[in-house]
């Protein structure tokens, strides 16, 4: 079964090799310019933050999310742009409006989103990173009222999601061949269903998210493989390389098309039930400090812990404990460490460290990095906290 299984990888790979060795150009074209806005990693970033609170209620949980959203406003509004790495600093800045009630993270994305005309980057069509942006876009249009919603905001992005829908390429081959990219799309594809009522948009990528389960997850360990290159590759102590945030992406894919999917929705018990077998996972594989590890099965070779998966960690434990798929008993410490251990790398102000800068695999950071992408899963994390609050209320 073990030579079968190692076959199978092996043929996915030669299927997914050539659209990667496409992409290398524009990859690490795309590696520098990301890195060069994204973040920093400063040798001096000061003292870690002394007024801060784990305590879950609303009160500590919206003064971290201010002081964390604000800082990071102010650091990156100046250099916002259309890439995947803003695109989920938007999701979370939008959360955090919801969250906190402060309405100048919504403006600010509104801002951007109307200097660029609601448009996509097409470039790399039907590359999922460029698509990612659509989700502040369509969450943006879902939350005005009905009577003054614009369809020119979603406009683009549905005619870009249409030319996916109608792609002419092997439907058999990955096209979201790294496990990211279930972040980026199919939470795109959900809210234009729940916007048009459309089930094309959910069959399309209900089929796309199976092809990519089926070549990257690894149901002994219930976690994602980065992509094909990682299915022989093994961290020092022999277990398989899973990486944190890669793992983190796919968590926060799936609360974001659960909060779209109506409860009697056939799809719902597929996407339910691999949330839990995640979760389930990495409960089991939890640090003491309450966090996870750049490579998941191997702590011990990380020198700390990394903050843009357990954000996104947090985010998906804190839903399922407030949907109720996951049991509050089980969950709920772990959910309380994650978050404390989150909050011990929040400096003075306001900077979220220990977040991996770009990367595909597990790596080694100075404990002051910080990323936009990472700040966007811990602002995603909290509002979903302050929600699981007020739902016990």
């Amino acid at each position: 079964m073990k030579r079968e299984l190692m076959s199978m990888r092996v043929l996915a790979a030669v299927a997914v090799g050539s659209m990667m060795l496409a992409g290398t150009t524009v990859a690490k074209a795309q590696l520098s310019v990301d890195r060069a806005v994204t973040g920093d990693a400063p040798k001096d970033p000061g003292p870690l933050a002394t007024d801060v609170s784990a305590k879950l209620d609303a009160k500590d949980i919206n003064a971290v999310m201010l002081k964390v959203g604000d800082w990071q406003l102010k650091v990156a509004e100046a250099k916002f742009n259309q890439q995947w790495t803003y695109a989920a600093l938007y999701d979370g800045l939008l959360a955090a409006t919801k969250g906190t009630g402060n309405p100048a993270y919504r403006d600010a994305v509104l801002k951007f989103a109307e200097a660029k005309h609601w448009r996509l980057l097409d470039e790399r069509f039907p590359h999922a990173d460029d698509m990612a942006m659509g989700q502040a876009y369509l969450d943006l249009y879902l939350s005005e009222p009905v009577d003054k919603r614009n369809t020119e905001w979603v406009k683009n992005t549905k005619m870009n999601l249409d030319k996916l829908l109608v792609r002419q390429d092997d439907p058999n081959k990955d096209l979201w061949w790294w496990c990211d990219a279930l972040f980026m799309a199919p939470p795109v594809l959900a809210r234009m269903y729940q916007i048009t009522g459309d089930r094309a948009y959910l069959k399309y990528m209900d089929k796309e998210w199976d092809i990519t389960t089926a070549h990257l997850y690894n149901k002994p360990n219930h976690l994602y493989f980065r992509d094909s290159r990682y299915f022989s590759k093994t961290e020092k102590n022999g277990q398989p390389l899973f990486w944190s945030r890669g793992n983190g992406w796919v968590i926060g894919a799936l609360v974001k098309v659960l909060e779209v999917l109506p409860e009697k929705d056939p799809l719902r018990p597929k996407y339910e039930a691999l949330l839990k077998d995640m979760c389930a996972e990495l409960a089991a594989i939890q640090g003491p400090d309450g966090l996870w590890r750049s490579g998941l099965l191997d702590a011990s070779s990380y020198d700390q812990p990394e903050i843009s998966g357990s954000a996104f960690f947090v985010y998906g434990i804190a839903y399922g404990l407030r949907t109720h798929l996951l049991d509050k008993k089980t969950y709920q410490p772990v959910l309380e460490k994650g978050w404390a251990g989150v909050l011990n790398h929040v400096y003075a102000d306001g900077r979220l460290g220990s977040i991996q800068p770009i990367d595909a695999e597990p790596g080694k950071f100075a404990p002051s990095a910080s990323s936009v992408y990472g700040v966007g899963g811990f602002l995603l994390a909290g509002e979903e906290l302050d929600r699981l609050v007020a739902a016990k209320k």
